[in-house]
């Protein structure tokens, strides 16, 4: 059975334009409530606790969402956050990026021992993580610790950059014939394929179709349908899969956008800025008055920037695999 297709209400008039494809009604829960937005950082991000001269065109508010957002609970997700690291878990996503360590911020004399414990914790889960590292790190030679013990810049992509597009931005899309937008939440087997694109773009592997991966994918659609917050696109061409994308709204502080991946075959079409647009329309409609954040790599970024996306921070990745299971 072919998924359903994605609707969204047509935008406010004040609104600038989204051009693309027709999107067709979308989530019956399509505004989220704002209070899914992160309450340790919800000050911050509201009034803007940082001054912002040297990009205009971005408010302090959107600056401080992209930089210092904290994902709050949610179903599928544990977090453990102590003074000196945050640590995300996803079980049911067992690769490094969403499992990982954030936030570093300890003394060099309690850099090893901070080490060990995240070590301790993550070890009998046995999944791989990636340590984030922003700039106000600490100690600042952090990535010295974890080179003693192995951990290393992700060879797949060492660095990002936090990028920021203001809610109004004007953002069109061309016309991509054949293409359909289809809401990836709406069954086991749309989720699976917007999975099997992101698989083959980002780690250029083919999706893993156990049972065992089969239960877990269906518990992560599950979780996420449940925490109403998130979206996923999958993007098809004359009914091939062509592209993926999510989205997590934090209304009306802002939103993340993540997993944006189109197969190589499909690449140069528009496909990835049409799921931009489609994006960005659905946080203005869920009531985001920020606007969009996301981590842009080497070849995301230059796409994201001539669509108007500003640079307004960075992250290195460090792949920790130590904790992974090798029995």
């Amino acid at each position: 059975m072919p998924a359903p297709a994605i609707r969204t209400a047509a935008p406010a008039a004040a609104s600038p334009p989204v051009v693309g494809p027709t999107l067709e009604a979308l989530y019956a829960k399509a505004a989220t409530s704002a209070s899914n937005a992160s309450p340790s950082v919800a000050e911050a991000i509201l009034t803007g606790s940082r001054e912002n001269r040297d990009m205009p065109a971005v408010s302090q508010a959107l600056l401080d969402f992209a930089n210092y957002h904290k994902a709050p609970r949610a179903p599928g997700f544990e977090i453990v956050e102590t003074p000196r690291y945050r640590v995300v878990l996803q079980p049911d996503f067992p690769i490094p990026g969403p499992n990982g360590v954030t936030y570093v911020r300890c003394r060099p004399d309690e850099a090893e021992e901070v080490i060990d414990e995240v070590h301790a914790l993550v070890t009998p889960r046995h999944i791989p993580i990636m340590w984030t590292l922003d700039p106000e790190t600490e100690p600042a030679n952090f990535p010295d610790y974890l080179a003693a013990r192995g951990i290393h810049p992700d060879p797949h992509g060492p660095t990002v950059e936090v990028m920021a597009l203001p809610i109004d931005a004007d953002v069109e899309a061309p016309e991509v014939e054949g293409l359909e937008l289809k809401d990836a939440l709406a069954d086991a087997e749309t989720f699976t394929r917007s999975d099997a694109v992101n698989a083959e773009a980002f780690a250029s592997r083919m999706l893993d179709y156990s049972a065992e991966a089969a239960a877990q994918r269906e518990r992560r659609r599950h979780n996420q349908l449940a925490a109403a917050n998130r979206r996923v696109i999958l993007a098809t061409i004359d009914g091939e899969p062509a592209g993926a994308a999510g989205i997590s709204l934090f209304p009306p502080a802002g939103a993340i956008i993540n997993g944006g991946a189109v197969r190589s075959k499909f690449r140069g079409r528009g496909v990835y800025r049409t799921m931009v647009a489609a994006r960005l329309r659905m946080a203005r409609e869920a009531g985001v008055t920020g606007g969009l954040a996301v981590w842009g790599g080497a070849m995301s970024a230059p796409i994201l920037a001539r669509l108007g996306f500003e640079t307004v921070g960075s992250r290195g990745f460090y792949l920790d695999t130590s904790t992974a299971d090798h029995r």
